[in-house]
């Protein structure tokens, strides 16, 4: 037979108040008294009952998070944040993919209902008033890069605007005046902020943003190597590439090589995210950073504030972006400066 909370508090001498207030996490117990409740579980192999725990407490302690997808290394690093403080809370963590797809991310919140004390939801593609109409009322959400939150919920956002800005200021200022640009799809929030912001890099500088030399992507890595064969193919060609994320950055870095053209010397390239790899590939990429697992644990730890207090206020924070300066734009090696001129 199975142990019970009864038993647990009789072999720790302790009321089952107690025991429950532990595993809880609610209420202050001594901690030699925590202790000794957790080996007396332990060794007794007692299983809180989660559903009986939920209608104690009117918790899960559970968080759901929604994702456009959870394919590469943004994403993950994305789950790793919310993960880290999600083990820190002692809480748990369900995941699920919306694949940019309206339906599917209906789908997915409406699954989460009743099942999560909170929400951290991803989707460039919508708005905050197009979630409203799939989210509880009185659920705590915090939004990842959406656009219009309009106050309705909390928001987190990663200046795509001025990162994209820093990055092509950075190609102009070092004399690249035909500069392709590989697009994310215009129906994503980061995607045209980052246009944006490298089209006021070009008014600032009293230049002008060729309409052939944009080409769209869809953030992989195989429409990064399309859209540079197909920038490669102009006449004149550009001087510089800069990409919407690294993953289209690095299918660029591949294209060129199979072409021939020699990075940095023919073809200056840079990305956006600065996930892991950028700094390993051949040359090493010059792209934007953005703390990936900080903006995860940072919405978690907003998300967890927000069901602690309910009645706190809704706060919306653009995160800053910083450029990375390296090899594939011309940097010399432990400097932030480029050296060569465009061809």
């Amino acid at each position: 037979m199975a142990s019970t909370i009864r038993d647990v508090a009789r072999e720790a001498g302790v009321s089952i108040a107690t025991v429950s207030r532990v595993f809880n996490n609610s209420g202050l117990v001594h901690e030699d008294t925590r202790r000794r409740i957790d080996e007396v579980a332990k060794r007794l192999r007692y299983i809180p009952n989660g559903a009986a725990r939920t209608l104690s407490t009117r918790r899960t302690q559970t968080i759901g998070v929604v994702l456009p997808d959870l394919y590469g290394e943004f994403f993950s690093e994305v789950i790793r944040g919310i993960d880290q403080e999600v083990q820190r809370s002692g809480w748990h963590l369900l995941v699920s993919s919306s694949h940019n797809d309206r339906v599917e991310i209906e789908a997915a919140l409406r699954a989460m209902r009743g099942r999560v004390d909170g929400l951290i939801v991803m989707s460039p593609d919508l708005d905050a008033h197009e979630l409203a109409q799939n989210l509880p009322e009185m659920l705590p959400v915090v939004l990842l890069n959406c656009a219009g939150d309009g106050g309705v919920y909390n928001s987190l956002n990663m200046d795509n605007r001025g990162g994209a800005y820093a990055v092509t200021e950075h190609l102009l200022r070092h004399g690249h005046r035909r500069i392709g640009l590989i697009t994310g799809p215009m129906r994503n929030h980061d995607a045209r902020e980052r246009l944006r912001g490298a089209h006021e890099a070009f008014a600032a500088a009293g230049a002008t943003a060729a309409p052939e030399l944009e080409v769209a992507g869809d953030f992989s890595e195989r429409s990064g190597h399309r859209a540079a064969l197909e920038l490669l193919a102009l006449e004149p060609r550009p001087t510089a590439l800069f990409a919407a994320n690294d993953s289209m950055a690095i299918g660029a870095l591949s294209a060129l090589r199979e072409a021939g053209v020699r990075v940095p010397e023919e073809m200056a390239v840079a990305g956006f995210d600065d996930i892991p790899i950028a700094r390993y590939v051949s040359p090493p990429l010059t792209t934007v950073r953005v703390s990936i697992p900080e903006l995860g644990g940072q919405a978690a730890r907003r998300l967890f504030e927000a069901i602690r207090d309910t009645k706190s206020e809704q706060r919306h924070e653009l995160l800053p972006t910083e450029l990375v300066v390296r090899r594939s734009c011309g940097a010399r090696p432990g400097s932030g400066e480029a050296w060569c001129a465009p061809p």
